[in-house]
């Protein structure tokens, strides 16, 4: 069975992560979403509701797992026997830190990675773009999954209530 991880924040998920992610299920029997936790950062949703929205949104693709992992990911790999990472490049500055990271895990674990070129269409999305335009009103519901719009509008509202001075 071929196994491969598509690791990231994922704080949302957006159409650019589904673009690869999608493409990713399509060479490989079974790819993992590994929701990689980081302590110094403080995301907008919890890692469980990242998780519930990814699974959500790739439902339909029918052999994508959901989990989170707090560590190296050359660990969560060893731990599932998965022998590639996937990820996706949008612009030749993410090769250069990609590809020390894709060395650094093949030489701790023989761990291979794999790039994909993002499709143009989303070359210039990142999650925090999307939650920096959100927040200034922007719209930004042809970016992301419905259901994850909806929940980063709420969330959005939500903080804004909570503002000193609401």
């Amino acid at each position: 069975m071929r196994r491969a991880v598509c690791p990231g924040s994922f704080d949302p998920i957006t159409n650019g992560h589904l673009d690869i992610i999608g493409r990713a299920s399509s060479l490989y029997d079974v790819v993992h979403v590994a929701v990689m936790i980081n302590q110094s950062k403080k995301g907008l949703f919890s890692v469980e509701e990242r998780i519930e929205l990814i699974r959500e949104a790739t439902a339909d693709y029918g052999n994508i797992v959901v989990e989170s992992h707090h560590g190296l990911l050359v660990d969560f790999c060893k731990e599932r026997d998965i022998p590639a990472i996937v990820k996706g490049l949008r612009a030749v500055s993410d090769f250069d830190y990609e590809l020390q990271m894709a060395q650094m895990n093949n030489g701790l674990s023989g761990v291979e990675t794999l790039f994909i070129p993002t499709n143009p269409t989303y070359s210039f999305l990142s999650s925090s773009l999307v939650k920096e335009v959100a927040a200034w009103g922007g719209d930004v519901a042809h970016l992301l999954p419905e259901h994850v719009h909806a929940a980063l509008t709420k969330r959005l509202a939500e903080k804004r209530a909570q503002a000193p001075g609401n």
